[in-house]
């Protein structure tokens, strides 16, 4: 299919909205957005270029709030062609929207990795034929973590908290709209003090990497902070007699925590036990995937050492896991496989994301108005076609 920026119909699609899915029905987009949802197969649309879905299925496009690159490329190094490269990979697993990922490093690898990230952003936006999943602005792994819950993290860039210029130092995109989200460990020396600045600048908090006690866990909420990364990866287990951050997750309904559905950060029985205890309201899917993402096993030299994988699985010299090599579309596979509903593996991979970065009100859900931000999967899960902004 070529691009089509006027107007289009989808017919004889399943459709998976929020509260409901329609069986058999269409979509009209107009420049860019949803214009029309009706219960009817196939209207007759005077002007309309016809796509038929055949009863293929269309989801909200998938939006992956932490990702460290894929298809070679590592967003540490990327530049903003090569974000843009990543975004048309991404597109063809289903992913509309991403946040490019950093890893904490020296000051000037955080410029150069922003400035390609704000050379990326709204790229596609701009007429460039060339369609990928939208670059939405950046996410902060770190520096401001736990040395003792480091993962794959290099403990030498990692940086304490003393006054609001530690923020104001770490390069952001120049765009407007762009998110701005850091994970945090808030035991860190001036932690707390952290999450309250980052709030009052407009930043999406994440608590991460961390071993923090449930009191000091509930004063990082206090300040600011809702959300969790890599739910039970980069913690403590759970004890009974030290809950620590696990324990504090699933016991806050107010919590909200993300997910790498690769059955190997989490084995498949705790992905469902999960979603019991939080729910689909509560959980988002990640890849939190690598550059060796769609490069299969090998040795790749990834943040400064050689990262193996091998059957899927990432390690560093460590014998830690160094990411995933997954996309959200395995993330999705592996939830249905789960006999999770498609109502709420939407929620997982588009409407809550969406809501973490705010950015709900234009994507995440197919409903009247919003961006046609979509994606198409056959009975198999394979895609049949992703639309960005209402291009093919």
């Amino acid at each position: 299919m070529t691009a089509q920026k006027g107007l289009s119909l989808i017919t004889n699609a399943r459709i998976v909205q929020p509260d409901r899915i329609r069986d058999s029905g269409s979509v009209l987009i107009e420049a860019g957005r949803i214009a029309r949802l009706s219960d009817e197969a196939s209207p007759n649309v005077a002007g309309a270029v016809v796509h038929n879905l055949n009863g293929a299925t269309l989801y909200p496009g998938f939006i992956d709030v932490h990702i460290h690159g894929s298809s070679g490329i590592d967003t540490m190094e990327a530049s903003a062609d090569e974000l843009r490269l990543v975004s048309r990979f991404l597109a063809t697993r289903g992913v509309t929207g991403w946040l490019p990922t950093l890893v904490p490093a020296a000051e000037e690898e955080y410029a150069n990795a922003v400035q390609a990230i704000e050379g990326s952003i709204g790229h596609h936006e701009e007429g460039n034929s060339e369609i990928g999943a939208r670059v939405l602005g950046v996410h902060y792994e770190g520096p401001f973590v736990s040395d003792l819950q480091c993962g794959a993290l290099h403990t030498n860039f990692f940086r304490t908290y003393s006054s609001p210029a530690d923020v104001t130092a770490l390069p952001v995109p120049a765009v407007a709209g762009a998110v701005k989200m850091m994970t945090v460990a808030p035991e860190i020396e001036g932690g707390l003090e952290l999450i309250s600045e980052l709030a009052s600048q407009g930043w999406i908090i994440s608590l991460g990497h961390t071993r923090a006690t449930p009191a000091v866990l509930d004063s990082a909420w206090a300040a600011g902070a809702r959300h969790m990364t890599h739910f039970m990866n980069a913690m403590p287990p759970l004890h009974h007699r030290n809950p620590g951050p696990v324990g504090w997750g699933l016991a806050r309904d107010e919590v909200t925590c993300d997910i790498i559905a690769d059955g190997i950060h989490l084995d498949p029985s705790m992905l469902k036990l999960l979603l019991k205890l939080k729910s689909s309201e509560r959980l988002t899917l990640i890849s939190d995937a690598i550059a060796a993402a769609g490069m299969g096993d090998g040795k790749y030299q990834i943040w400064g050492e050689t990262i193996s994988v091998s059957e899927g699985r990432t390690s560093n010299l460590h014998g830690s896991i160094a990411g995933s090599v997954i996309t959200m579309l395995d993330a999705v596979r592996m939830m249905r496989s789960l006999g999770v509903s498609e109502m709420e593996v939407a929620r997982m991979a588009a409407t809550n994301p969406a809501r973490l970065l705010r950015v709900d009100h234009e994507c995440g859900s197919i409903a009247l108005g919003k961006r046609a931000d979509l994606v198409a999967l056959e009975a198999n899960a394979e895609v049949r076609f992703v639309i960005v902004g209402g291009e093919w």
